[in-house]
């Protein structure tokens, strides 16, 4: 007998989402977790319409809505000029907008559904080998603990040791510039109800809400301090936001310097290993589309696992690695698509800049945009 039908390593959104997703559907799962708690910092931020709606059924969306901000418009800019207005509210969902949420807050919410479905995440629990045969697997720790699994997830981010013991190559590089991410206060101009793009001269910056007055700050800056200041967060708005002294920053709440990798596991199964979230795929933050991709991953292989446990096809599992991976290309695509045109010579920008104002005036385009944003083209 197995200890449990699925091990979940990793319990980030992904791996919460797995695992509550399984037990609601009458399996058994446990997760594990390297450190000793959740982190109280993330980088992600935006959660989409299509992550609401596949969150309906485990009865944890409503909790987020109520927890977070609803933003119904994402716009580039150039200073106070528009180049390209979003609009959420036309789409065909009941969240028809971006909802703004910080990643510890989505992790605490997933957790408190978790526990109450009976789940629970053992920690710290450090994973260091996995045997596979026939009828399970056997799962090693550092503490000299094992855990007996039907099927392991590795849910364990872009470092994944489930992925690396399964032998699964993870192709991609590495974009070039450093990237800066600051949670600030402020006072002056600075909307609450929109996500901005500001395609400046000096340089790409996001400024976008939070709950509890909080905007979240995210810039691309050549040879970015690993600790920015609150003077380093008001240059980036000074000189690539609304302009100098139109918004104000009173309070530096954290921040940090990071890279963007893109990546996608050559493939999401092996055996009874499967990946999921950031252990399958990894890639620019812009649009906001990582965590949401990942949860998306824990629903789809959820069922997937739920359809085998219960006496189903093992092809199921085929069929989720298949059309995950085709969904995570996509945004690959369109991420870094995002992320080039956001880190372009600066000679170059004005060009883009005029390119994206013609655009804008076809609506077409912005409704192809809108969809791509909100998740719902990955239906």
């Amino acid at each position: 007998m197995n200890d449990t039908d699925v091990l979940v390593v990793g319990a980030g959104p992904t791996g919460l989402t797995l695992a509550a997703s399984l037990i609601a559907q009458g399996n058994r799962a446990i997760v594990v977790d390297k450190l000793p708690e959740g982190q109280n910092t993330s980088r992600a931020a935006a959660v989409n319409a299509r992550t609401l709606e596949v969150l309906e059924d485990l009865d944890v969306a409503r909790r987020m809505v109520k927890a977070g901000l609803i933003a119904p418009r994402f716009t580039m800019r150039q200073g106070p000029r528009i180049l390209m207005p979003v609009d959420f509210s036309p789409l065909p969902t009941q969240h028809p907008y971006t909802l703004m949420l910080s990643q510890a807050d989505t992790e605490h919410l997933l957790l408190e559904r978790l526990h109450e479905l009976g789940g629970q995440v053992l920690r710290p629990k450090t994973l260091t080998r996995i045997t596979q045969d026939a009828t399970g697997i056997t799962a090693a720790f550092d503490d000299g603990d094992t855990i007996r699994a039907g099927y392991v997830v590795g849910a364990d981010g872009m470092h994944s040791t489930v992925r690396e013991q399964a032998g699964v190559g993870f192709a991609g590089g590495e974009f070039a510039e450093s990237f800066t991410l600051a949670d600030v206060r402020v006072t002056g101009q600075a909307p609450r109800d929109e996500v901005i793009l500001f395609y400046a001269n000096d340089g790409l910056t996001v400024l976008a809400p939070l709950p509890d007055d909080i905007y979240r700050i995210v810039a691309p800056t050549k040879d970015a301090p690993e600790h920015p200041s609150a003077e380093f967060a008001q240059r980036l708005l000074d000189t690539r936001a609304f302009g100098p002294g139109q918004t104000r920053v009173t309070e530096l709440l954290w921040g940090t310097r990071f890279y963007i990798h893109h990546r996608v596991a050559e493939r999401y199964r092996a055996g009874r290993l499967l990946l999921a979230g950031d252990a399958a795929h990894v890639h620019s933050p812009a649009g906001g589309q990582g965590m949401n991709l990942g949860i998306a991953d824990a629903v789809a292989l959820a069922a997937a696992l739920s359809n085998v446990l219960h006496g189903g096809d093992e092809a199921a599992l085929d069929a989720y690695a298949a059309a995950q991976r085709g969904r995570a290309e996509q945004v690959l695509k369109l991420t870094g698509r995002l992320t080039r045109m956001a880190t372009l010579p600066r000679p170059l920008r004005p060009v883009r800049n005029s390119a994206m104002r013609l655009a804008a005036r076809v609506p077409a385009v912005r409704r192809q945009l809108a969809w791509q944003l909100s998740g719902l083209s990955r239906r």
